[in-house]
């Protein structure tokens, strides 16, 4: 497995957006609207460079943020339980040190991603 932490680019707005409105991924976020087109490019062309791309030998397989020192994660259902989570918490913490996730209780999978990247969280 090639992993690469890449900073993401309007060519990748499509990929989170689609990710992000995923079914399968959807209950393990705070906010849970499905979000437009016209939405998604309005949020990125504020946010692009707080996003970054996980590349796994080039295809995109999730994505990581961080907005005002929150951390915002995200595998794409079909690379999880790889490690790719983790991978991302690990290489996002040596850019943003400080970041912390905040994670649904119900959200395993993130907690567990969180405490084997050893990153701060806190749980809602």
């Amino acid at each position: 497995m090639g992993l690469e932490l890449v900073p993401n680019k309007e060519g990748y707005y499509e990929f989170i957006r689609n990710l992000r409105n995923d079914d399968r991924v959807r209950d393990g976020f705070i906010q849970q609207e499905h979000i437009s087109l016209e939405e998604q490019v309005a949020y990125m062309q504020v946010h692009e460079s707080d996003y970054f791309i996980c590349l796994n030998d080039e295809t995109p397989v999730g994505y990581i943020g961080v907005i005002d020192g929150d951390i915002r994660l995200c595998t794409s259902p079909d690379h999880q339980g790889q490690g790719i989570g983790t991978f991302m918490l690990t290489e996002i913490v040596k850019i943003f040190p400080y970041a912390t996730g905040n994670i649904k209780r119900e959200n395993v999978a993130s907690i567990q991603a969180f405490l084997k990247a050893k990153v701060s969280f806190s749980l809602i």
